[in-house]
């Protein structure tokens, strides 16, 4: 197969899926790792795609957001490791709140063992996985329903996220890049999350690698704006130190 032939299959297929990561691709064009990173390089250069942190993005894709089926199979050994570490930073008699959100769903899993709790939260599978457990006091924010991401937002969520305070928001966001901040791909969605943030006194990340270097349409927050971050370590040093250099701190996490 020929260079031009190849690097057409790959800008196809980005632009059709909205993203790729470098192993996807090299299942695809049936080349090595260093072909198609070579091959994204010469793509990025001539502004047909965005290079992400293992892999690409499309420029047309701001608005693209996965199905939530295909973002709850999706790196979900490094979500469970965040998940993990982020119950370490919960203590007893926390009113904590959790965003919408695949990791922050995984989150929610590992609470059982608290016996004093109360969750703050706007989605619904989270809502449904603690509803039963005794230890734990569930505060429902109610709103427009995302069937995309099953979270409440909108005006009504945030009238009801103005009367609470919380120790620690757990947040989940679509991408994360040192300029552009934090973004998610839905403006409604967006504003709910800032006014999270608004009401929290500290405010933790749970993200992947795969959101690194990600732009979505909507702005969330600037990384200086959240208190730490808990990401999987397959993230390079280069990111993890410019997070340090804002002030945030940052906790890498072997899945």
């Amino acid at each position: 197969m020929y260079s031009e032939e190849r690097k057409k299959i790959i800008l196809d297929y980005i632009q059709n899926h909205g993203r790729a990561s470098v192993q996807e691709l090299t299942e695809v064009v049936q080349v090595s790792e260093s072909t198609i990173r070579r091959d994204l390089k010469e793509l990025k250069e001539a502004r047909l795609i965005k290079r992400t942190h293992g892999g690409a993005l499309s420029l047309q894709s701001v608005n693209f957001e996965p199905t939530l089926g295909e973002k709850e199979v999706t790196f979900l050994k490094e979500k469970r490791a965040v998940a993990k570490k982020a119950v370490e930073l919960i203590e007893e008699g926390d009113t904590i709140l959790l965003d919408a959100g695949t990791t922050t769903f995984e989150l929610a899993k590992e609470l059982k063992s608290f016996s004093k709790l109360t969750v703050v939260t706007n989605a619904v599978n989270i809502i449904q996985e603690l509803l039963t457990h005794p230890g734990i006091e569930l505060v429902v924010v109610g709103g427009i329903l995302r069937k995309e991401t099953l979270a409440m937002v909108g005006p009504i969520a945030e009238q009801a996220l103005s009367m609470i305070r919380v120790d620690k928001l757990f947040l989940a966001t679509n991408g994360i890049d040192v300029e552009a901040g934090l973004t998610t791909p839905n403006l409604i969605e967006a504003a709910t999350k800032r006014k999270m943030i608004s009401i929290a006194k500290q405010v933790i990340l749970l993200t992947d690698h795969s959101k690194v270097g990600v732009i979505s349409h909507a702005k969330i927050a600037d990384i200086n704006e959240i208190n730490q971050i808990i990401l999987d370590d397959a993230v390079d040093e280069h990111f993890s130190s410019q997070i340090k250099a804002l002030g945030v701190g940052i906790h890498l996490v072997h899945p």
